[in-house]
């Protein structure tokens, strides 16, 4: 199993559109056949900040995952070029 969060902030102007692009890259990535769980969260002390917990059932699940046609046009053709910061935490799970 890969488990990661994305952190991402944007401008205050721009959550609204982040939060629609965010749904229909949350809808194609969990039809996904390798993705366990995509869910987008917003964080409650800074709203301009969006934290995507996933999970893949493994490395090429991932990959699929990143070379997909909906990630391409919604992550890196729209969040990316609108995100002011963006970084990436691995997960192990414990359990």
């Amino acid at each position: 199993m890969v488990s990661f969060v994305v952190r991402l902030t944007f401008k205050p102007e721009d959550i609204a559109e982040i939060t629609e692009t965010l749904g229909l890259l949350t809808a194609e990535s969990r039809r996904e056949p390798g993705c366990v769980t995509y869910i987008p969260h917003q964080l409650k002390e800074d709203p301009n900040t969006v934290l995507i917990y996933e999970q893949y059932r493994d490395e090429a699940a991932l990959e699929a995952h990143r070379e997909s046609a909906h990630f391409k046009k919604y992550a890196i053709g729209h969040l990316y070029q609108r995100m002011r910061e963006r970084s990436v935490e691995h997960l192990n799970a414990l359990l």
